[in-house]
């Protein structure tokens, strides 16, 4: 047990694990049996230990996580404090979430649910959609670069759509110009900022006879500098700040709100793999100035203020939810 009399928890971070003598030794253990050391925990010690579970792809279940927190408490799995009650700043809103079957989209729906609105949940692999299951969801497995699924999406809305939330997106392999295929500069291009065109041009026609509405577009670190990632995906996220910004000018008057978070190193089910031995070269020493990895239920914070009312008098905005990277 920590110094501060609290018992840890699967909710603590990993860095009050590593304070604590005895999370310490748990953690000692769980490194060497898959062969790393502490230094792989310098990027996410902000991250809460069940965040593990993901990152680990499989190697480390949730029962394994919780057999952790059983031991650091002497064989004891404490008891958690309640929750405080969430807000209920989207009751009787819908809202349109892309990307919603894991990561950022997916913290975002779930926190949504909780404050009390309908979420038209969205993603390309709709299986992945079954965990947001409930009364006030419906589930859409569609791919937002084609036309016939966006007319699906909207017309699953119904006749109000009070916000959409364009989360979905792919990487690139880190990608720099002159290795770049037409293949990989389509594909990004088509979902990172085709697919959110598409989707928020459907949805403002029916903002515009509401007279209101809330769009946030997910863009990125990548949006605001030049080495944070590929060429291809650079590009898009930098387009995607365009189109926040002409669209916010354009359709402020009509009470449409239309603003983007920049997330930076947030555990998701994204790869940021480099498929570039010239990009890691060139962009290794500036990842090493990166700050750690936050979770993607941090990115939903930021991104449902600015979908609430919370935010009514920003419009056009880049909220850089990125831990101070972009500062640099």
């Amino acid at each position: 047990m920590t110094a501060d009399a609290r018992p840890l928890t699967g909710k603590d971070t990993i860095g009050r694990w590593l304070d604590d003598p005895a999370g310490s030794a748990v953690i000692e253990e769980l490194l060497a049996s898959m062969g790393h050391d502490r230094s792989v925990l310098r990027q996410i010690a902000n991250l809460p230990l069940n965040s593990l579970v993901g990152l680990s792809q499989g190697q480390l279940s949730q029962e394994a996580v919780d057999g952790l927190v059983a031991r650091a408490n002497g064989g004891v799995m404490p008891v958690e404090a309640d929750e405080p009650a969430p807000a209920a700043r989207f009751a009787g809103r819908t809202i349109i979430v892309t990307g919603a079957g894991s990561g950022i989209g997916k913290a975002t729906a779930a926190r949504i649910l909780a404050e009390g609105g309908r979420v038209v949940a969205v993603d390309v692999a709709a299986d992945r959609l079954d965990a947001l299951a409930g009364d006030a969801v419906v589930a859409v497995g569609g791919d937002i670069t084609a036309d016939a699924d966006i007319a699906r999406i909207v017309a699953a809305a119904g006749d109000t759509v009070d916000g959409l939330a364009n989360v979905a997106g792919i990487m690139d392999g880190m990608l720099p110009l002159h290795e770049v295929g037409d293949d990989v500069w389509e594909r990004v291009l088509a979902v990172n900022l085709t697919g959110t065109f598409k989707l928020s041009r459907a949805v403002v026609t029916k903002m515009l006879a509401a007279g209101r509405g809330s769009i946030v577009n997910v863009a990125s670190e990548a949006a605001l500098r030049g080495n944070a990632a590929g060429t291809a995906y650079t590009v898009s996220k930098h387009a995607v700040v365009g189109l926040t910004k002409s669209a916010a000018f354009l359709y402020g008057p009509n009470g449409i709100r239309v603003n983007a978070v920049a997330p930076g190193p947030t555990a998701t089910g994204i790869e940021g793999r480099f498929d570039s031995d010239f990009a890691h070269q060139r962009l290794a020493p500036f990842q090493a100035l990166i700050p750690p990895v936050t979770t993607a239920e941090s990115l939903a914070a930021s991104i449902t203020w600015l979908l609430s009312d919370d935010s009514a008098n920003i419009n056009g905005q880049i909220l850089a939810s990125d831990g101070g990277w972009s500062v640099q």
